[in-house]
């Protein structure tokens, strides 16, 4: 699992501005996790997360999607989402609850049937 600074090294102040940054942005996507099989978060202009909805949609699996901007707007919401889940890139794709990976992981699964 990875590392992440444990709440008894954060100033109050600082544990609730962790808590509160962009907040509606990561109660949103964490809403979507849980009332869809399948979600796709991703950003305008990023080919991966192209690829990754263009699979889903070959295979004719719904999906919710959750866009955030571009290379040069909503960063920080896209900060906050990762902060979040932990993955560093986009697209995010969660199925079933659980975060799988990014498009190339989501193509893995899917070329061995397990989606």
């Amino acid at each position: 699992m990875r590392k992440v600074l444990s709440n008894e090294h954060l100033s109050p102040e600082a544990a609730k501005a962790i808590a509160s940054y962009h907040a509606s942005v990561v109660d949103e996507v964490a809403n979507a996790v849980t009332q869809n099989k399948v979600v796709v978060v991703g950003m305008s202009a990023n080919p991966f997360v192209k690829k990754a909805c263009k699979a889903l949609e070959k295979k004719n699996i719904t999906y919710k999607y959750l866009g955030y901007g571009g290379y040069l707007s909503k960063w920080k919401e896209r900060l906050a989402i990762k902060l979040w889940s932990g993955w560093p890139t986009y697209p995010q794709v969660f199925i079933n609850g659980k975060l799988i990976g990014g498009a190339m992981d989501l193509k893995k699964l899917i070329a061995e049937g397990k989606i």
